[in-house]
């Protein structure tokens, strides 16, 4: 689950940089626009991507925690 959320969140971060460099939404122009069905499936699923991620930084900072509090 971590590896598809992390792809997912690659993709939504490199549209964004295509959209703040070039005006350029890639995900709208191969499905469709912002209105289509896929579109719309493909940008919720890297917004709950985003939000999988934030728990994947929690949980490593917690393991880096245990693994320094053993080593003291």
């Amino acid at each position: 689950m971590d590896t598809l959320a992390l792809i997912l969140i690659v993709v939504g971060a490199l549209n964004w940089g295509l959209v703040g460099i070039f005006q350029f939404d890639l995900v709208a122009a191969i499905f469709g626009g912002m209105s289509g069905v896929v579109s719309r499936i493909i940008y919720t699923l890297v917004g709950l991507a985003g939000i999988w991620g934030i728990t994947m930084l929690f949980r490593r900072r917690n393991r880096a925690g245990i693994m320094s509090e053993h080593d003291d």
